[in-house]
């Protein structure tokens, strides 16, 4: 088959890894980390340009390396050519192989926050739960003082306090294996960063089979969303993340 596989690029390295033994030819659009940071109107409409630009005559199918992300795939189109879609949450089902591996370690792991090569090459730190983005996106201004003006002093308290430590929920960075590392300056960054902020840190194994069959073609129903011409990906509130909806 010819796909066409467009991805976050907080997967570079593990896409690539996987298109370069895959059996079929895939050609890759690689979209920025930013998306998620600009919310679902805005990561829809950017993925949703992104699959028109698609010359589809030219493939069999759009495969998707992209979970559920706060609903940002959610009424993407099927056009003339299947859309295909892992059955996740997020990426970190895609770098763990299985959305029961991710749950599994998540309810007995409060207070994780995962790491991989993409996240610290591409990833800012922790800027995805950073308090600039919330306030762009809010209008909202980067000091206190510009906060009382436009809110008054007793709302901009609450604002500061709401968006200046988003991260105090958490105790620990996980770091996640998935082999591609060329050394050990991703897992060493992840360790400082967790003994800079006085949390515990561990690595786990990754598992890279849930990509690679995206990109090979191995779409059974229980791990791959298929939505046909005509139909559109739509979040399912249940064990299968997302389903398909037609017209």
């Amino acid at each position: 088959m010819r796909l066409k596989l467009i991805a976050c690029e907080i997967l570079y390295r593990e896409v690539c890894a996987v298109v370069a033994r895959s059996v079929n030819r895939v050609d890759i659009d690689f979209l920025p980390k930013g998306l998620h940071d600009i919310g679902q109107p805005g990561m829809f409409g950017r993925l949703s340009e992104a699959i028109e630009h698609v010359d589809e005559a030219a493939y069999d199918a759009i495969v998707l390396a992209y979970g559920l992300c706060s609903n940002g795939v959610a009424g993407l189109a099927a056009r003339r050519i299947p859309l295909v879609l892992p059955r996740a949450h997020d990426c970190i089902t895609l770098f763990l192989g299985s959305r029961e591996r991710y749950l599994d370690y998540f309810q007995n792991n409060p207070g994780v926050y995962f790491k991989t090569t993409g996240w610290i090459e591409r990833g800012e730190e922790l800027k995805q739960f950073g308090t600039e983005t919330l306030r762009r996106e809010m209008g909202v201004g980067q000091s206190f003082e510009e906060l009382a003006t436009r809110y008054g002093e007793d709302n901009a308290k609450f604002l500061w306090e709401q968006l200046g430590d988003m991260t105090r929920n958490y105790s620990r960075i996980t770091f996640i294996e998935t082999g591609v590392e060329p050394d050990d300056r991703f897992v060493e960054e992840a360790r400082r960063q967790a003994h800079e902020r006085g949390w515990r840190f561990e690595t786990l194994q990754g598992d890279l089979s849930l990509l690679a069959d995206l990109v090979d073609g191995r779409w059974d129903a229980d791990r791959f969303l298929v939505v046909r011409p005509g139909g559109s990906v739509a979040a399912s509130y249940d064990e299968g993340i997302i389903r398909s909806e037609n017209p």
